[in-house]
Parts: C-alpha cells; sequence; structure tokens
C-alpha cells in the first residue's frame, strides 16, 4: 500500500482511500487529479482486491483517458488492459455495439460528425420544403442537440413545441431527422449516450448487467456532465453506490454545450452519505499566477469556497499591456515570444496564445507569419475536416455501412464519374419510397429504370464490392491505400498538377501515419474502431506537444492542457467578458470560469492584454479594459498604470475621407475618438489604418514613397503575379505601420493576404 499512497499528499490520500460510497473530490486547477483517480484505481485492485473489469473510469476527450490508462498501466501494468477506461462516448459505443440491436439498429451502426450532421439536415430542409433562410442548418442543429440533451425525443419535443411556430417547424424536421439516421443506420453524437439509455431502461437484464459489472464508477470532470451523462451514471451506479466523482465549480464552462453545473452542486443530494473532500494544493503553477487567478474567481459565488495554494516558487509578476490596436497587441504578443525564447531558452511549444472567439486570431497569424514563428491553430480547420481526408473517410464508412447514403452522395462523384445531381435526387427519392439504402438503389440501377446511372456506375459498383470483400482482410492502412488506388482518387489528384493537389496528397499521407500509430495502438484493429476513434476526437485531442510550434486556440479548447508560458489576449469589456454575456448574471459567471481556466494553464509566465480599439466583424470599437483584468490587485500585476491609465481620454474630432486609389473625394463623416486610436478607414473597397487624422495623408503618401510601392496600381481588380502563388485579383489594400497589406484571391492556391514589403508582386497590365 505505502508505494501507491507514499507520493501523495494528506487530502490526495484520504481521496484514494474512500472507496465505499458516494465521493465528492472538489479538485481546483493543477491540483493533481488525475493522479487521484489513477492511484485510486491502483488502490482499488492492489489493496482491496477488485477486479480490474469491475472497475469504469470515464473522462471526456480522449487524450485524458489516454493519459489515464498510461499512467495506471504504470501502477497495476498490464491489468490496466482490463479496465474500462475511457471517453463517456466511447464507454457508450462499446455498450451499444453489443445491444443496439435490441432497439432496431444494427451493429455495425456509424456516427455521424457535425458536417454530416448538416448534410442531413439539409436534406430534411428541402424534403420539407422549409426555407432554409429562415430555418438555417446549423438552428435547427443547436436546437435539435439541446432537445436531445434534455433528453427529449421528437415526440417529446413536438408536444412542448405545441403553439410556436418555429419549434413545431423544428420538431417536424427534428422527427424526419431521426427517422433518416436510422435509415442510414447511423448515430449523432447525442444519440450515443441517448440509446445507451434507452436500452438500460428499457432491457432490465442489461441495467442489471452493467450495473451488476460496475462495482466501482469514477468519474472525472464531473461539472462538465449534462442531464444524460448524470442519468447514465446514476443508472450504472445504482447498485453497489461506490463513485467517486471529481471536479472543479470554479471551473465549469460548457454551458454552451448542455452541460448543467447543478449536477456537481446538487451531487451531495443525489448521493445520500457523500463524501466531500477538497484537493486545494497547486502544483502546475507558480504564486505570482495563482493569487492572480485566486483573486479573479473569489469574485464569484461559490457554494464549495476553496483557496488554492502552492510551494512552487514565486515566479514572476503577471504581465499586463494595453495595446493601440490588435496589431500592436499582436506585435507585443511576438515580441515577448521572442524575447523569452532566446532570453530563457523556451521552446516555441512552450507558448499558448488565448482568445474568446475564433476571430481574435487573424492578427495574431498575419504578425507570427511575417516573423517567421510556426503556429498551428486548435479548434480551427481540423485535419479531419479538410476536403480529402473527409472524402477518404466517407469511402472507408461506405465500405463498412451500406446503408450510409451520407457519404455516398459525398463520393459518388470524386472522382468524377457522370452520376450528375438529377440521377442523385432520383435515387435518393427512389431510396425514401423503397426503403433500400441509395448504394443498393445504384447497385441495382436497371430494376429501376435508371439505365444511364447502371452504366456510369457499373466500374464504382466493381470498386466498392472488391473493396468491401477485403474490409475485413486489410489492416487499416493497407485498405486506406488500396481504396484511394483502386477508386482513381490520388490519381485524379496528381492529374490536377497543383500546389493545392499536393498538398491533398501530402494530407492523405498524413491519414496513412494515423492509420498505422491506430494499428501499433489498437488490440482489435478493426474499422468499425478506428471510424470511431476519428468521429470521436475532441479539439484537446489534437494537441501534439512533439511539434514545436506556438499553440493558438479558444480558451474553451485549452481546458484540460497547460503550457510553461500564456497570453490571454483581448481582455476588453465586450470581448471577454461579451456583452451578451455582461447582461446576464449566470453568464457573467461563466465567462469568469472561463478567465480562472484560461490564467490556470499558465506554469510560468501569465501575460494579459488589451487594446484601446480594435477591428472584428468588420467594425471599430473602443472598448474599455475587462473587469476580470481589473479584479487583478494592483500589486499582482506588473504593468498595472500603464494599463490602467486615465479613462478619460482625449478626445479629437477628425474628418474620415472617402479614398479612390489615393485621391480624395468629396464626402466627409466626422468621428469622435480617442486620439492615439487606430482606426481603419474603409471605402471603394480599400481599407486603409491611420492613427490620426493628421498624419493620415502624409503617411499615406510618405510610405508608399519609401517603399517604392505605385499605389495607384494596388487597385481593388488588379491582376497580379506572384512567383509562388501565381496570378491572382486584388480584393483590397490596408495600410499596416510603415508597410501595405494586400489581399489577393489567387487562381490556384486560393486567398491569401501578403506584406508588399516582402511580396514582391508583379502588376500585371
Amino acid at each position: 500500500m505505502s508505494e501507491i499512497i507514499d507520493e501523495l499528499n494528506d487530502k490526495q490520500k484520504e481521496a484514494v482511500l474512500a472507496t465505499e460510497g458516494p465521493c465528492l473530490i472538489i479538485a481546483g486547477a493543477g491540483s493533481g487529479k488525475t493522479k487521484v483517480l489513477t492511484h485510486k484505481i491502483a488502490y482499488l485492485i492492489k489493496e482491496k482486491n477488485v477486479l480490474p473489469w469491475n472497475i469504469l473510469a470515464i473522462t471526456f476527450t480522449n487524450k485524458a483517458a489516454n493519459e489515464m490508462k498510461i499512467r495506471t498501466e504504470k501502477l497495476v501494468e498490464n491489468t490496466a488492459n482490463d479496465i474500462w477506461i475511457g471517453t463517456f462516448h466511447s464507454i457508450c459505443v462499446r455498450i451499444l455495439r453489443k445491444f443496439i440491436d435490441r432497439i432496431g439498429y444494427e451493429t455495425s451502426f456509424i456516427i455521424f460528425d457535425t458536417s454530416d450532421q448538416k448534410s442531413l439536415v439539409k436534406d430534411c430542409l428541402k424534403s420539407l420544403n422549409i426555407d432554409d433562410k429562415l430555418f438555417t442548418e446549423r438552428s435547427v442543429m443547436y436546437e435539435i442537440s439541446n432537445a436531445k440533451n434534455e433528453m427529449l425525443e421528437p415526440e417529446n419535443y413536438a408536444s412542448r413545441a405545441f403553439g410556436d411556430f418555429r419549434k413545431e417547424t423544428i420538431a417536424k424536421v427534428y422527427e424526419l431527422y431521426q427517422k433518416r439516421l436510422k435509415e442510414n443506420n447511423a448515430l449523432d453524437f447525442d444519440d450515443i449516450i441517448n440509446l445507451t439509455i434507452k436500452i438500460l431502461m428499457q432491457e432490465p437484464e442489461v441495467l442489471e448487467y452493467y450495473a451488476n459489472k460496475f462495482k466501482y464508477i469514477l468519474v472525472d470532470e464531473y461539472q462538465d456532465t449534462n442531464k444524460a451523462q448524470f442519468t447514465l451514471i446514476t443508472l450504472l451506479a445504482a447498485t453497489h453506490g461506490n463513485i467517486t466523482v471529481v471536479g472543479d465549480n470554479d471551473q465549469g464552462i460548457y454551458s454552451f454545450r448542455g452541460a448543467d453545473i447543478s449536477n456537481i452542486l446538487n451531487f451531495e443530494k443525489d448521493f445520500l452519505g457523500t463524501k466531500i473532500i477538497k484537493l486545494e494544493q497547486n502544483y502546475r503553477c507558480t504564486k505570482s499566477i495563482l493569487n492572480a487567478a485566486n483573486a479573479v474567481i473569489k469574485n464569484n459565488p461559490a457554494k464549495y469556497k476553496k483557496e488554492l495554494w502552492t510551494e512552487n516558487e514565486e515566479g514572476t509578476l503577471v504581465t499586463g499591456y494595453r495595446a493601440d490596436n490588435e496589431y500592436d497587441e499582436a506585435r507585443y504578443v511576438v515580441n515577448q515570444i521572442e524575447h523569452l525564447k532566446y532570453q530563457d531558452k523556451y521552446n516555441y511549444s512552450d507558448f499558448t496564445v488565448l482568445y474568446r472567439m475564433n476571430a481574435q486570431s487573424r492578427s495574431i497569424e498575419e504578425i507570427l507569419n511575417r516573423e517567421g514563428i510556426p503556429y498551428k491553430i486548435i479548434g480551427g480547420l481540423k485535419f479531419y475536416e479538410r476536403k480529402e481526408i473527409k472524402d477518404a473517410i466517407a469511402y472507408l464508412r461506405l465500405i463498412y455501412n451500406q446503408n450510409d447514403n451520407i457519404s455516398l452522395k459525398r463520393i459518388i462523384n470524386e472522382p468524377k464519374r457522370g452520376i450528375g445531381k438529377t440521377s442523385l435526387d432520383k435515387i435518393q427519392e427512389i431510396s425514401e419510397q423503397t426503403g433500400k439504402s441509395m448504394y443498393e438503389i445504384i447497385k441495382n440501377a436497371q430494376e429501376y429504370g435508371l439505365n444511364r446511372v447502371y452504366l456510369n456506375s457499373r466500374e464504382f459498383i466493381e470498386q466498392m464490392e472488391s473493396l468491401i470483400s477485403k474490409k475485413d482482410e486489410l489492416i487499416i492502412s493497407e485498405l486506406i491505400k488500396l481504396t484511394l488506388n483502386i477508386t482513381g482518387y490520388t490519381k485524379a489528384l496528381e492529374n490536377e498538377n497543383t500546389i493545392e493537389a499536393q498538398s491533398r496528397i501530402e494530407n492523405l499521407d498524413e491519414l496513412l501515419t494515423v492509420a498505422m500509430e491506430f494499428e501499433k495502438e489498437s488490440a482489435d484493429n478493426t474499422l468499425a474502431e478506428f471510424l470511431e476513434g476519428i468521429t470521436l476526437s475532441s479539439d484537446a485531442d489534437e494537441v501534439d506537444e512533439n511539434q514545436d510550434k506556438v499553440t493558438l486556440m479558444t480558451l474553451h479548447s485549452a481546458k484540460g492542457l497547460e503550457f510553461p508560458v500564456v497570453f490571454l489576449v483581448g481582455m476588453e469589456e465586450g470581448i471577454f467578458p461579451g456583452y451578451k454575456s455582461i447582461q446576464e448574471e449566470t453568464g457573467l459567471e461563466e465567462e469568469r470560469r472561463l478567465c480562472y481556466v484560461g490564467m490556470t494553464r499558465a506554469k510560468e509566465h501569465l501575460f494579459l492584454t488589451c487594446s484601446k480599439t480594435r477591428t472584428i466583424f468588420g467594425s471599430t470599437s473602443c472598448n474599455a479594459v475587462s473587469r476580470f483584468m481589473k479584479e487583478v490587485p494592483k500589486e499582482m500585476l506588473e504593468g498595472y498604470e500603464d494599463v490602467f491609465e486615465s479613462n478619460q481620454e482625449n478626445q479629437s474630432s477628425y474628418k474620415e475621407y472617402d479614398w479612390e486609389y489615393g485621391k480624395r473625394t468629396d464626402t466627409v463623416k466626422t468621428y469622435s475618438v480617442a486620439t492615439n486610436s487606430n482606426v481603419k478607414i474603409n471605402s471603394n473597397g480599400q481599407n486603409f489604418s491611420f492613427r490620426s487624422a493628421e498624419s493620415f495623408l502624409n503617411n499615406l503618401n510618405k510610405t508608399a514613397s519609401e517603399l517604392n510601392i505605385d499605389i495607384s496600381k494596388y487597385k481593388p481588380g488588379a491582376r497580379v503575379y506572384h512567383k509562388k502563388f501565381g496570378e491572382g485579383k486584388i480584393n483590397y489594400i490596408e495600410q499596416e505601420g510603415d508597410d501595405y497589406k494586400v489581399d489577393i484571391q489567387f487562381d490556384k492556391v486560393g486567398h491569401k493576404r501578403l506584406m508588399a514589403k516582402y511580396a514582391g508582386l508583379e502588376i500585371l497590365e
């Protein structure tokens, strides 16, 4: 026993030893909750002689689950393979694979990702003749997901919607959407947990089997659970009652996904006799960072009050900076990265920039690009969302499940096979009338009078039948290679002979790497398991510590991660917290929790930055410093005086002129702004930024002259040539500092923003 608990602090030991009955562990940021969970599992096996398959450990991301498996394996060795450790969704999928046929699905079901769901909703809207401008795919998906989070099936949702035209319309879509999912033998994310609950409640022997099997249940990040997850846990824990949950009421930030923070606040009511243990020693942050974070979060009311402390060194103070505009803010961030990298020998991977909205990354990306600093964006265009990757996955899904109409429609003409939209609409119509899959209709097209489809699809059907027959014989990487080869997908990209096509081929090669890594780690190495892993991945799973790149991500994506150096940018009222959150008490409290999460990601250095003016979503605003930044005491924030200079800034009126290729026109508008603000003008398709009206004319002409740039030729619509990207058309230009940013749509490689000083653009007359 000593080897299991000796290295734990007193509170961690108490949590590990509390094995019987319900236990609520309030674990502050960086307090070693994963260590407690893994050591508790080891203690149960080694000291309590619990069989490993009688333990269920649930968390929220694949990354967290894998970390838990690795740490547990170090403590109990190979025994760890028999413990059920996974995410809510992966655990439920294991149950569904065995018992989903009890509720009318085939065990070979597939899981639709967000893109697939959007396609299906679009089809439903079309079938019901509903205007997709009034009812967008995104808004309908959001409403259906909310209904499922509340565990409302279509008929229940329709009953609640009675009398509300919009919701009554969505109820019709929801009903058809669910019907089409079943026809495709597919589930969406919300179905995975809801259908598991349905089986457990409708099939008493299945519930009895799992409730008896899992004698000890451990749940991580309990503050992020929703109604369905709470229901699942309650059902599984009903027999033995040995349930340990770990969470932090100060880190509940996912209400927009349906998370219900009351689950953790009411745990002791839901599970009588609960033992409550608080983990308050932080092992991650310096004292300075932790004290600042504590100062912010204490402004929230909390049922479980705690005061995190640490034995770590004092460290440097949290640093504040107030920029003139978003580009000044970005330059400051990049300068600090370069300074710390060379002074303190940090790697680029030690830095992360966190922001409230994805749109805030643009200015930071531009400066990083200009300085040649490698970076990666988490939660932007994910690897699995790239067209070529989705195409390859669609082929694999159709090979696995021929009822998957969404995947078939995606790849039937990838590469081109001469089956047009009219033919596809007819095939889908027959499919809906007969209840047979679109693949089955195409396979037997002659029987339905689709002679042209029959002729154009013979090669495709032969290819697919060959691949289907080999899906259980080949390892995943070989199946992918054969699929890309036999269907002609790679060959079609090679024939394009463009930079973009070559990039897509390289991405497909990376998919092979993913498959080979899966083959090393997977015991079963099945196509079903491979497809599940891809679909159930999350933003946090994308973070690769081996890549030496600066990480850019939203605050929500950063949950569960840590970095030596963190920049929390955009600390302004209206940005963070957002305007909508400011108006609601509960919303503001969650925003403050989000700030606390962001601050406690930092291990050694934390920077909080804001801007006097910011242009975002096409408009420029002058924002006050965020209240969260103000909640950091003066003695804890380096640069406090510079950030909180007098808010009574001198205001000056100046004229904003409309410009046509550098010439003033007669239109004049007057604005009142801060003297030092950086304001953007957009007129006749052109954008200019300038610090003051007095310097604008001189600055424009002076800068153009110094750079030897003939501004008159940089017109929207002008054709240009770039030695790497080829020919393109200018959308607009924008002055930035002593240079010009040129926004160009290139013919072959798409949209780029280049700096005129370094781009070497040739104007094509």
